[in-house]
């Protein structure tokens, strides 16, 4: 019984490690407030330490909050419960500890909607793994050179040439152009937040 079991939980670890290298995006959630059930898929599940089969039937939402880090756990849970009050999107990230022992950075989507009487209902989101996206940024603030310099010119330059092609008709590089400018925003956030937490470690 002993060796199943570990013949499991090491198929577990290869399926979760194969499926995430294979995309960042990790799986939807759905959350039914009124009966506190959370249901997720598999990989979900996987990554926050959880049954599989617990999380495709629906699980409290404290289990998934249990696979957070225990650093990141109670700000996850304050964002959570500050999105059911208002019913606003929210965007979040934090770290879980994952099945195959891997701990992870998690950047978790999601709104909560509300009925006509203002009371939380249903809520769902999408979860990303930005694990290297977090390394990567590590990584550049050890360098001897100073990036962020290079993102600053690099975003001068993008909003120059994003108001330029504003001026054209609408297409694909509308989008092509903001999703640049984001994308250095965030890599510049990234390295900031590396700093931020290494100069109060």
């Amino acid at each position: 019984m002993g060796h199943r079991a570990s013949q499991t939980a090491v198929a577990a670890q290869i399926l979760l490690q194969d499926a995430l290298d294979s995309s960042e995006t990790i799986g939807r959630w759905e959350y039914d407030v009124p009966n506190d059930r959370v249901y997720a898929d598999a990989l979900v599940a996987l990554v926050f330490n959880l049954d599989p089969v617990r999380a495709e039937a629906g699980a409290p939402l404290s289990a998934f909050l249990d696979g957070i880090h225990p650093d990141d756990r109670e700000r996850a849970a304050r964002t959570i419960a500050q999105s059911a009050e208002d019913g606003l999107s929210c965007t979040l990230e934090y770290r879980v500890c994952s099945a195959d022992g891997v701990t992870r950075w998690i950047l978790d989507r999601g709104r909560i909607a509300h009925d006509r009487t203002g009371r939380p209902t249903r809520g769902s989101g999408i979860l990303v793994d930005i694990t290297q996206t977090k390394q990567d940024a590590a990584d550049i603030c050890t360098s001897p050179f100073d990036p962020r310099s290079s993102l600053e010119r690099a975003a001068e330059h993008s909003l120059a040439a994003r108001d330029a092609i504003h001026e054209l008709p609408d297409s694909v590089l509308h989008l092509m152009s903001n999703m640049l400018l984001l994308e250095i925003g965030r890599q510049l956030s990234d390295i900031s937040d590396v700093r931020r937490q290494g100069g109060t470690n």
